[in-house]
């Protein structure tokens, strides 16, 4: 049950700042709303004893005011929001979301791009690693607040999850389906 107590401006934003940006271009001078917000990795894990995709389901109170219950379904994920390079940030998001202590040499790139163009224009480092029972260590779940449930995708079942409307997903998990769609075949 949610129980929206107020909604309204942020007066001590901590993750995300929004801004006016004045700005002058083509001698016509505009304004625009936008976000400041930290970069972000993300990793598509897949468990090669079960088929399946490693994904969270968690509460976004962003969807919860456009969509009602506000559960989406991720690919593991996290902020970059501390002095250390990427891959390790993902390995870390991994253990913590997820439960699996993946060694970086295992973890590889896919490719980098910008989310919420329109607005803020974050940068998210997207990733894949492969991962089983033995380098399991925990059941994942993130930090206390943050609710994080871990779920498993069969790899049969990724096409028509892609298609489907009525769950909330990222169009970065989209993307990394179709990619190791194409990468393993």
């Amino acid at each position: 049950m949610i129980k929206i107590i107020k909604l309204g401006p942020n007066e001590n934003p901590q993750y995300v700042k929004s801004q006016k940006l004045i700005f002058e271009r083509n001698g016509v001078l505009r304004d625009w709303e936008v976000v400041d917000t930290y970069d972000s990795v993300a990793i598509l894990l897949y468990h090669k004893d079960r088929e399946s995709f490693v994904l969270v389901k968690q509460f976004r109170p962003a969807i919860y005011l456009k969509n009602g219950d506000g559960m989406t379904i991720e690919l593991c994920a996290g902020l970059v929001d501390k002095d250390k390079p990427l891959k390790q940030i993902a390995k870390e998001e991994i253990y913590e979301e997820c439960g699996y202590d993946v060694p970086l040499e295992k973890i590889e790139k896919i490719t980098s791009f910008h989310t919420a163009v329109g607005f803020a224009g974050g940068k998210q480092t997207l990733y894949f690693a492969s991962v089983d029972e033995s380098i399991r260590i925990n059941d994942g779940g993130g930090l206390e607040e943050e609710d994080i449930e871990v779920i498993y995708l069969p790899k049969s079942e990724a096409k028509t999850f892609i298609k489907d409307e009525s769950i909330i997903k990222t169009p970065g998990l989209m993307y990394s389906f179709l990619w190791f769609f194409e990468h393993y075949k």
